[in-house]
């Protein structure tokens, strides 16, 4: 029997390397945003390589769902989902059976990173509303908060913000989560080579993040729509 964690972020929250983290395990196979296609389709959203997403990808959401519901070889199967993409048919309750957990980060930092690799940066297109809408529903459904892992609290102490997210998905720790091997994967979205720069050179994670970043004009307004949901969810973290 496979489990099946579904992690919730947006953008620029430390979730490829969580992915890749997730991929060093010998028993975890993981998927790469695998509703990207089918929300680009609906929405033609002028993203970066969204031709080639939405040639390569299965962009019908009920036929995604399916295949992330059906079997898998390993016995843990991490998927890295971003919430925003969320906007057809298929809805949390859809994807029964599943570890759903959420990856935030200070929506500062999302912003400013976010803005150098896209030019238009908004509020919705972070996520950070749908992905406290999405916490509140699931937490409501189990009678209790699902897991929240905040990226500056892995990238502080890696092996205890690993150990304990672990623990609460019930699956083992293993310090093969803490180191990979640089460069691309099979398993890698067609649009790694827009997106993935740094995490394609990396081997491991980075370390205590700086100061925040100072935000001016229009990315104020946008960090001032999306902190009362980073702050949210922040209050239950692991």
């Amino acid at each position: 029997m496979t489990l099946r964690i579904a992690m919730w972020s947006g953008p620029r929250n430390l979730s490829t390397a969580m992915m890749r983290s997730f991929g060093a395990r010998a028993d975890c196979h993981v998927s790469d945003e695998p509703f990207y296609g089918a929300y680009l389709h609906q929405t033609g959203d002028d993203h970066p390589m969204a031709d080639a997403v939405i040639a390569d990808m299965d962009c019908d959401w009920h036929s995604v769902a399916a295949t992330l519901s059906g079997p898998c070889a390993q016995p843990v199967w991490y998927q890295k989902h971003m919430v925003h993409h969320m906007i057809g048919p298929v809805q949390l309750a859809d994807l029964s059976g599943f570890k759903h957990a959420f990856l935030i980060r200070a929506p500062e930092r999302v912003i400013a990173s976010y803005a150098a690799k896209r030019e238009v940066v908004t509020a919705q297109g972070l996520g950070f509303a749908q992905q406290r809408a999405w916490f509140e529903a699931e937490a409501d459904r189990l009678g209790h908060a699902p897991p929240v892992v905040d990226s500056a609290d892995v990238l502080a102490d890696p092996a205890g913000t690993l150990s304990r997210l672990c623990a609460v998905l019930g699956i083992a720790w293993t310090d093969a989560m803490l180191h990979w091997a640089p460069g691309a994967r099979d398993t890698d979205g067609v649009w790694a080579p827009h997106w993935y720069g740094r995490v394609l050179d990396s081997t491991g994670f980075d370390g205590r993040e700086g100061p925040l970043p100072e935000l001016t004009g229009e990315a104020t307004r946008v960090r001032d729509a999306c902190r009362p949901h980073y702050e949210f969810l922040s209050a239950h973290k692991l």
